[in-house]
């Protein structure tokens, strides 16, 4: 009897071929002649790959596909920790700058500006007389060598603030009230700041149109183009005798501006005899003196006997006292 012919299976196929052969060794099978080893596994010839060998490789590559995908997560996982970090490290230098300005704040805070200007005008002090002795013990001219520094424009405009600031340093002292007048005035016109200049213009071509139509004023025209206006009968100009300033009328902001420099000045003085009165000694404000010894007199009995009639002086004060 010839030998069975073998179909021809993959690798798969042959451990499933030899898994049946072991599951079915019990069961007796007929005689069959022995199939010789070289038979029994012959060289396969050159065939087409089977639809299961084809299908190997991409199984293959599915796997090799796999670790790529691992790697992906990896490095994303990584950028997303470096991108925390860096959050991290801009919150914490913010937080740090934030300390550090609020610290320098407070500090600041805490400073008294008038305190550094006086330690820095000390400064300076010390660093001219220092300079100074340095120059004398070389032996050489301080104030030539110190004009080196600046050139003649500036050292000109110095020499004038100077001279001015000593001329208003020997001004204070009091002379006489025609100069006090005069300061004050000074003073006056400083605070008021400058004119009006537009609003002066307006005003003046209001009032020269209103005297055209009314026709005490005449508007001619120079050959060159210049107009000039001319005053019929002498009203429109002001003279000596002229008493039309007396019929302005200033607007309501000129009159708030004059009542808040009369109370500004009302309160520099109010303040000036206080300080006045706390330097002698009248904190209260109460004058009960006729001249320095009677002060000293009544600040004497005072120290006495104001525990005992401390009473008494409520008393008057609320009016109770018959």
């Amino acid at each position: 009897m010839p030998p069975a012919k073998k179909r021809r299976t993959t690798r798969s196929g042959k451990a499933q071929a030899v898994a049946e052969e072991t599951v079915a060794e019990p069961v007796a099978e007929p005689e069959t002649t022995p199939i010789p080893e070289a038979a029994a596994d012959p060289t396969p010839p050159a065939r087409e790959p089977s639809p299961l060998l084809s299908a190997a490789p991409d199984a293959s590559s599915s796997t090799t596909t796999a670790p790529p995908s691992a790697a992906d997560a990896t490095s994303a996982a990584q950028d997303r920790l470096a991108r925390f970090r860096a959050l991290q490290a801009r919150a914490k230098a913010s937080s740090d700058q934030n300390l550090k300005e609020a610290t320098r704040e407070s500090q600041r805070l805490a400073t008294d500006p008038t305190q550094l200007t006086a330690l820095g005008r000390k400064h300076a002090i010390a660093s001219h007389k220092l300079l100074k002795a340095d120059m004398e013990e070389a032996g050489e001219d301080f104030e030539r060598k110190r004009a080196w520094d600046w050139t003649v424009e500036e050292s000109e405009r110095w020499d004038r603030r100077m001279r001015k600031k000593d001329a208003q340093r020997d001004d204070t002292s009091f002379k006489d009230y025609a100069r006090e007048s005069e300061k004050a005035y000074k003073r006056h016109l400083r605070n008021m700041g400058g004119p009006d200049l537009e609003r002066y213009t307006r005003d003046k071509m209001a009032a020269i149109e209103k005297a055209a139509a009314a026709g005490t004023l005449d508007i001619v025209e120079t050959d060159d183009g210049e107009m000039i206006a001319v005053d019929k009968d002498g009203t429109f100009f002001s003279t000596a005798e002229s008493t039309t300033f007396a019929q302005h009328k200033p607007d309501k902001a000129a009159v708030d501006r004059l009542v808040a420099d009369l109370r500004k000045a009302e309160e520099a003085s109010l303040k000036k005899r206080k300080e006045r009165m706390a330097r002698n000694g009248d904190d209260n404000g109460d004058v009960t003196y006729i001249n320095e010894k009677n002060k000293q007199f009544n600040q004497k009995l005072a120290r006495f006997y104001n525990k005992y009639t401390a009473e008494i002086r409520d008393s008057f004060e609320r009016g109770t006292m018959v």
